[in-house]
């Protein structure tokens, strides 16, 4: 897990960029931990989906800190790292950078690790084709 100043520009493809509306909020007016996760996923999915040709499905997710709140309005990007392709798994380093309009740089909010597993239209693991 990265430091906070540690890197200052993101790593990997930009693979989702969403807005963070009040909907997502909790009490206090930051956007829930489980709303990025579940963003950091998606934005997973879609690479892992690329690289497996085809469904894919979470099956791990490693350890995340959060470094600092999202505010509601902040452009959150997720950024993909792919890690390490395997038979049928793709395990992947997911960076979650936020912009707000009163800043000009992006700052790194979370990262983690998740690993995706190919399937096919029954639910069942399947080879990732090679090459």
């Amino acid at each position: 897990m990265a430091n906070i100043d540690e890197d200052p520009t993101p790593n990997g493809e930009l693979v989702l960029q969403t807005l963070a509306l009040p909907a997502d909020t909790n009490s206090n007016g930051d956007i829930f931990g489980g709303w990025l996760m579940s963003q950091m996923d998606l934005g997973g999915a879609i690479a892992a989906r690329e690289i497996a040709r085809g469904r894919v499905t979470t099956v791990a997710v490693g350890a995340m800190a959060f470094l600092r709140p999202v505010p509601v309005g902040a452009t959150v990007s997720c950024y993909c790292e792919v890690l390490e392709v395997g038979r049928a798994s793709i395990k992947t380093l997911i960076e979650v950078w936020v912009k707000t309009y009163h800043r000009t740089e992006q700052q790194k909010v979370t990262e983690g690790e998740f690993v995706y597993v190919a399937i096919d239209d029954n639910g069942r693991t399947r080879p990732i084709p090679q090459g």
